[in-house]
């Protein structure tokens, strides 16, 4: 497995965003129990934010990423990619 990143900026006003964000929790622990060891989180000036994950393949990553209810709601565009990690 590798890790992606998917880095997201909020294009909707925040009372939009947020009715999605309990089903983006939902999926996020969803993705947990599937063993993707999901993290999401955003930046502390908000307007965006970043989910960390990993997935057998980029296609997988893509799909993992259109699953999210924060994309199918179009809350937010997002670039992902793929994170090589050098030290652990």
């Amino acid at each position: 497995m590798s890790w992606f990143v998917k880095i997201e900026e909020g294009k909707v006003d925040k009372s939009t965003f947020d009715q999605y964000v309990p089903a983006h929790k939902a999926y996020v622990q969803e993705l947990i129990a599937k063993g993707h060891q999901a993290k999401t989180g955003y930046w502390q000036q908000r307007g965006g934010g970043m989910m960390l994950f990993e997935a057998a393949s980029m296609d997988e990553a893509e799909a993992i990423v259109a699953a999210d209810p924060l994309i199918q709601n179009g809350c937010v565009n997002y670039q992902l990619y793929e994170w090589r990690i050098l030290v652990e």
